[in-house]
C-alpha cells in the first residue's frame, strides 16, 4: 500500500482562493476527520496557468486571506509552496516537489468532482497519480459524461489511481459568486469566515 511506513498524512487544498470561503474549510475539515489526516494544507497557486487570461487578485492578498481562514483551525495550516515558486504552477510539479522535499509524508490532493472529470487532461496526469492519493469530494456528473463510479473506476483502471471518495455535502458557494456579490454591495458574512469579510472591506478587494 502507498502510505506503508509513512510517518504523516496530509491533504493538500491548492486553487486560486480568490476569496478562500467557508466551503473551502468545510472540504478541508471533511478530508481531515474522513481520511484521519494528520494535516490539511491550504496552498495558494502562485499563477495558475488555467486562469491566465483571468484578472486575479495579487498573491499576497490572497495569502493574506487564507492565513486568516486557517488561523485557529486545528489541522489547518497555511502552506507558501506554489507562491515561493517562480512562473507557472502545475499540479504534477507541485507533487514532486513536495515528495522530493517531505519524503516522510504522503500526500492526499483533495479535488472536487468537476475536477475529477478533467484531471485526465492536466499537464502529466499519470505523475499526479502516482504521487498522491486523489481524494473526490460531491458525486455529480455533467450531463453526457460517465457516470461518478464509473469516471472513478476508469482513472483507477487508466492510472492506477489511487482514490478516495468523500461524503461531502457540496454547496452553491463559489469564489467568483463571493466576488460578484462583494461588487454589487450584498451581503458575504455567511458565506466567508469574519476575518475574511473584513479584509475584504479593508483592502476594498472587489469593488
Amino acid at each position: 500500500m502507498k502510505c506503508q511506513n509513512i510517518k504523516k498524512k496530509v491533504g493538500i487544498m491548492g486553487g486560486t482562493f480568490d476569496p478562500v470561503h467557508n466551503a473551502h474549510l468545510s472540504l478541508g475539515q471533511c478530508a481531515l476527520s474522513q481520511l484521519s489526516l494528520d494535516e490539511v494544507w491550504f496552498m495558494p497557486a502562485r499563477d495558475p496557468y488555467f486562469k491566465k487570461k483571468k484578472n486575479v487578485t495579487p498573491a499576497k492578498l490572497r495569502c493574506d486571506m487564507t492565513s486568516l481562514a486557517v488561523s485557529g483551525h486545528p489541522g489547518f495550516r497555511l502552506s507558501l509552496f506554489e507562491l515561493e515558486r517562480e512562473g507557472e504552477t502545475y499540479t504534477a510539479e507541485t507533487l514532486e516537489l513536495l515528495s522530493e522535499k517531505f519524503p516522510d509524508i504522503h500526500f492526499y490532493f483533495i479535488i472536487g468532482a468537476d475536477s475529477m472529470y478533467q484531471i485526465d487532461t492536466w499537464w502529466h496526469p499519470e505523475n499526479i497519480m502516482k504521487l498522491c492519493t486523489l481524494v473526490v469530494a460531491g458525486r455529480h456528473y455533467p450531463d453526457g459524461q460517465r457516470s461518478f463510479q464509473e469516471q472513478v473506476n476508469y482513472l483507477r483502471e487508466r492510472f492506477q489511481a489511487d482514490i478516495e471518495v468523500l461524503d461531502f455535502s457540496e454547496t452553491d458557494i463559489s469564489s467568483t459568486m463571493i466576488r460578484e456579490m462583494v461588487a454589487e454591495g450584498r451581503d458575504i458574512s455567511l458565506l466567508v469566515p469574519e476575518a475574511v469579510m473584513h479584509y475584504i472591506e479593508e483592502k476594498h478587494l472587489y469593488k
